[in-house]
């Protein structure tokens, strides 16, 4: 969705107050975005003051070409992933963190629906989907959680829509594969 040239007008002329209302409107969706990327609260905060004051540095340089989030999306995505780099983030293990967290169940006083259930629990679709490789991770949080078309990741991520489609569908058979070996694990484990 592009904005008209009134609206594209006001951001560039006070960029300043632009700012406030990108943050007021953007802020909370970005900082989970970030927080899907990185898995990590505190670098959350950092990467997500660095978006908007990227943001806030390059409003001038908005053209309107693409939706307003589209751009915002892109900024937040380039940020997270050279915070990947520069912390080598890459093999950070949310399920370990989250399992830290929660208490363990006896297995012996557990039958085989109870002990999937709590599997189930513990290994949920989206902790699945945060150990996922990054180029496979990003595409389902920005498509099926941020619930963005194609077009519009194409433009967030600078790749081929083909590259991404081609992602989507790896990234689902990866899913495919791993509940499937968790839940073969569990019958013959």
């Amino acid at each position: 969705m592009e904005l008209k040239q009134s609206e594209l007008d006001a951001i560039t002329s006070n960029p300043l107050e632009a700012i406030v209302d990108i943050m007021d409107t953007y802020g909370t969706e970005i900082k989970r975005f970030v927080y899907m990327y990185l898995k990590n609260e505190a670098d959350t905060e950092d990467v997500t003051q660095e978006v908007f004051v990227a943001v806030y540095q390059n409003i001038h340089t908005f053209k309107g070409n693409s939706s307003l989030k589209s751009w915002i999306y892109s900024i937040a995505a380039n940020k997270c992933k050279n915070h990947l780099k520069r912390d080598r983030l890459r093999h950070f293990n949310l399920i370990e963190r989250l399992t830290r967290q929660q208490s363990s169940v006896s297995s012996k006083q557990e039958d085989l629906s109870e002990l999937y259930l709590q599997n189930s629990l513990n290994k949920g679709l989206f902790e699945k989907v945060m150990d996922l490789p990054i180029k496979y991770r990003e595409v389902v949080i920005l498509y099926y959680y941020k619930e963005l078309s194609i077009k519009e990741i194409c433009a967030i991520l600078n790749e081929k829509e083909s590259t991404l489609q081609s992602r989507l569908l790896r990234s689902r058979k990866k899913l495919k594969v791993s509940i499937l070996n968790e839940v073969g694990g569990i019958i013959h484990g």
